[in-house]
């Protein structure tokens, strides 16, 4: 596996490529996995880190969307029902399968008896759709047996609730484990790596890209296709190319909140509905114990418009009173804003009508479908989609650049074992190692050999949480982390975990992976500064109304 930035750069330097993708998201790693795969010549470059934008900030279900059901989009949960299995094959130690409870909430709630009859309905479509492969079908469930897995829960409104399965898995860590899959196969990947300029030849057809790394020199790559896979960033690609800038996303504003687990109590993940615009949220636990239990729940998702500059998308004051409310008028713990550890929002990059007019109604009512388009100049732009769908996202988006290229070699992704899936068993799933296993798979031994070497780094590297220490160097070594971000909230996900303890650690781990990064003592401060900076914004904007923290961006 070639995953090192610093040899990267020098090939992506000299080397001429067929495909070149900007971006790397989930979507933008999967095309490069695609690409490479098909034996094309394959580079990527990724302007900050690997699922820096939406991709580290989902709901983390890998799911076909019941909602999506409801609204007609059959083809679309049928879709994403079939990814959803070849993901839990291609990648097994990462995508885990989550029971999902609808409870039937009749006094003050918007389940009525009807709708609770209508929903039934749904579940069977769903599992006739695709939701079957999982080997498990929906059932009613009794108001005990539904309290039994929500203890928490108003039980005087419940009057029974509905079960379900699909599966969810660690965003962030699913999109480093892709890109460093594609790197296995021959894709020359750098992170930190932005986009200035989209080049084009004589003829005017898109011919690669000029670049500007970090500590670095800027430089040219030469590409026969450049594929645009930069999510809500995906028009300012596009402008770099066209001339204009498009406006074809309207970016959708979704948030999460982190909450201690005992104040909750579910055994499972938890659909919980809203009255006040018949949406939903999901209550998931995270992070779990050898014994079974878990340590925190988080809480999501919001739907919003976003009006601000994507760079800038923060949790405001209106989004936790959003969740929290719904949240506290299902449950009987009465959760507060000092209960919350973390918080994180993400941008979803919604498709505007295929015309470039505003498309109209709620950012929820829009379809998760995705569109490739290709430029006059050749370019190939893929936008939309959702985190489950990403594989076949990339498909189509590889199909449109060997058409340019005059080539036709075919999609081997279906079934592609990724990184630490590969000598990967069930039983791993059990003993002292299951962490390590659920976020590295067979290659968990790595991090034993790591500690062999030295039992130091056995040592937690976050108090309360469950990463040690070799998990950082191992970032570091082997899956191209170079900030302090990058290990705290992608390679681990300490701050979106418990934001006040990844800060207290943030000194300890900065100087822990200082001499792997060759950093001075001044270099491993303003790393520490950088990222304790980053958090005060996230809880400076958690103070104000979305309203005020657009102007505030705006003037600033």
């Amino acid at each position: 596996m070639n995953f090192d930035r610093q040899l990267n750069l020098d090939r992506l330097r000299t080397e001429q490529f067929d495909v070149l993708v900007v971006g790397g998201g989930i979507t933008g790693v999967g095309v490069a996995l695609d690409a490479a795969s098909r034996g094309l010549r394959t580079a990527l470059v990724e302007r900050e880190d690997f699922a820096s934008g939406t991709s580290s900030k989902s709901s983390k279900l890998i799911h076909g969307g019941l909602r999506y059901l409801q609204k007609g989009e059959v083809g679309l949960v049928y879709e994403a029902l079939h990814e959803r299995q070849r993901l839990r094959r291609n990648a097994p130690h990462l995508v885990q399968i989550l029971p999902f409870m609808i409870p039937i909430l009749t006094r003050d709630g918007v389940i009525s008896k009807k709708i609770a009859r209508a929903l039934g309905s749904v579940l069977w479509m769903y599992d006739l759709t695709g939701g079957w492969r999982i080997g498990k079908l929906h059932k009613r469930l009794k108001a005990a047996e539904a309290n039994a897995h929500l203890p928490t829960i108003n039980t005087d409104r419940m009057s029974s609730a509905y079960l379900y399965y699909d599966a969810a898995a660690d965003d962030a860590r699913l999109c480093v484990t892709v890109a460093r899959t594609a790197a296995l196969y021959g894709a020359v990947i750098a992170n930190r790596c932005p986009v200035q300029k989209i080049l084009h030849d004589e003829n005017g057809k898109v011919c690669g890209a000029r670049v500007a790394p970090l500590a670095s020199e800027p430089f040219e790559i030469q590409a026969r296709c450049v594929i645009n896979a930069a999510g809500v960033w995906a028009d300012n690609v596009r402008e770099t190319d066209e001339g204009v800038h498009p406006n074809s996303i309207r970016p959708a504003k979704g948030i999460h909140i982190t909450i201690p687990w005992k104040m909750v109590r579910n055994d499972i993940a938890v659909v919980i509905p809203v009255k006040v615009d018949k949406r939903s949220l999901f209550v998931v636990p995270y992070i779990s114990n050898h014994d079974g239990t878990f340590q925190y729940t988080y809480v999501g998702t919001t739907d919003t418009d976003f009006v601000g500059g994507v760079d800038e998308s923060q949790c405001s004051t209106d989004d936790i009173d959003y969740v929290l409310t719904a949240l506290n008028a299902a449950i009987n713990t009465n959760i507060t804003r000092d209960d919350i550890t973390a918080v994180w929002s993400g941008l979803r990059p919604l498709v505007r009508n295929t015309d470039g007019s505003t498309a109209k109604g709620k950012t929820s009512d829009l379809s998760r479908k995705h569109q490739v388009r290709i430029s006059d100049a050749g370019m190939v732009s893929i936008t939309g989609g959702k985190l489950t769908t990403y594989r076949k996202m990339a498909e189509h988006a590889v199909d449109a650049a060997c058409k340019q290229l005059d080539s036709k070699p075919r999609c081997r992704t279906k079934r592609l074992a990724f990184v630490g899936a590969r000598g990967f068993r069930q039983s791993m799933l059990s003993g002292k190692d299951v962490g390590l296993v659920e976020r590295f798979g067979a290659e968990f031994t790595q991090i034993n050999e790591l500690v062999a070497q030295n039992p130091h780094l056995s040592e937690p590297l976050i108090s309360g949480l469950p990463y040690i220490k070799a998990e950082a160097i191992f970032a570091v070594r082997n899956e191209m982390a170079r900030t302090l971000d990058d290990v705290l909230s992608r390679r681990t996900r300490a701050r979106i975990i418990n934001r006040p303890a990844a800060l207290a650690s943030a000194r300890s781990v900065a100087e822990l992976i200082a001499p792997e990064l060759q950093w001075s003592l001044a270099e491993i401060t303003q790393q520490v500064t950088d990222f304790v900076d980053s958090c005060a914004r996230e809880q400076d904007a958690a103070m104000v109304s979305e309203a005020e923290f657009v102007q505030s961006t705006t003037i600033s």
